[in-house]
């Protein structure tokens, strides 16, 4: 070996420098491993229950690692599947994928890109950002979330649902009988998320908006339900927000103009003009 440039030789801490940063690293991968784990509980048996759609519909058993790696995208894939053995138009399949997920334009608003390094590993995680991985991040303080944590993160959770997809097909694959009602599985699961978000803000206005655009998309367009009912939700739902937002503007003027204007104690108008000030004053 060569010696050193300065004519000293190396130094302990040179040796181990390297050292330090290869069990830092394997430290932060466990770190994104135990993230990851906490959602592990919940993505294999939904992974499962997604390999046995595959294996009861006409789909071969490939498919299932093909739509989870390819679309990786949750509740889409369960979606995905009866798209694809209707034969369903690449356009509509696009749109209902815009509108599925169109709520991860908000995810990156506040998910952590910017602690993440390298181009392909920006990428990758773009790629990967799901409500889990969001959620993960989102409960974890910033300033600890290193590159290599991350990336492990959304690595061992798309790493779970595919496993669990998997391990569905197979499994669907070996049985002797066929799951009736399994095809059920994404309507109970938007039940489920449905009744979750309503327990957890009980706003009854979003549900019926959202009966409502089903009422008129299956009257209007029922060979094109979901892409209607969907956009029409969508519209709906920007319309409300507009309009809540100009009436709590409103409410916020008319407050602060009632407290301009409310009597002190003394029976003097509460004004901020020069005159109302001296006289109170006085």
């Amino acid at each position: 070996m060569s010696p050193p440039l300065d004519g000293q030789p190396p130094s302990a801490d040179r040796m181990t420098e390297p050292r330090l940063r290869r069990a830092a690293r394997r430290h932060e991968i466990l770190l994104g491993f135990r993230d990851a784990s906490t959602a592990g509980f919940a993505m294999v048996p939904l992974g499962i229950a997604f390999g046995l759609l595959v294996a009861q519909s006409p789909l071969d058993w490939w498919w299932t690692p093909i739509i989870s790696i390819g679309v990786y995208a949750g509740s889409l894939e369960f979606l995905a599947v009866g798209l694809l053995v209707v034969g369903t138009p690449l356009l509509t399949i696009a749109v209902t994928t815009f509108l599925v997920n169109f709520r991860h334009v908000f995810y990156s608003l506040t998910f952590p890109l910017d602690r993440v390094r390298g181009k392909w590993a920006r990428f990758y995680s773009m790629y990967s950002l799901t409500d889990e991985a969001y959620a993960l991040t989102a409960v974890t303080d910033r300033s600890v979330l290193t590159s290599t944590r991350i990336l492990s993160m959304q690595f061992f959770c798309q790493f779970y649902w595919v496993i669990g997809g998997l391990i569905g097909v197979l499994i669907g694959e070996a049985l002797p009988f066929a799951l009736v009602g399994i095809d059920f599985a994404l309507t109970a699961l938007f039940a489920v998320l449905t009744l979750d978000a309503f327990w957890a803000n009980r706003d009854i206005g979003a549900p019926l908006l959202a009966a409502l655009s089903a009422a008129v998309a299956l009257l209007v367009a029922p060979g094109q339900m979901l892409v209607v009912a969907m956009g029409l939700f969508v519209l709906l739902l920007i319309v409300r927000y507009l309009v809540s937002g100009r009436r709590v503007a409103a409410a916020a003027m008319d407050s602060g103009v009632a407290v301009a204007h409310e009597p002190n104690l003394d029976g003097v108008n509460n004004t901020d003009s020069p005159l109302g000030e001296a006289g109170h004053n006085a």
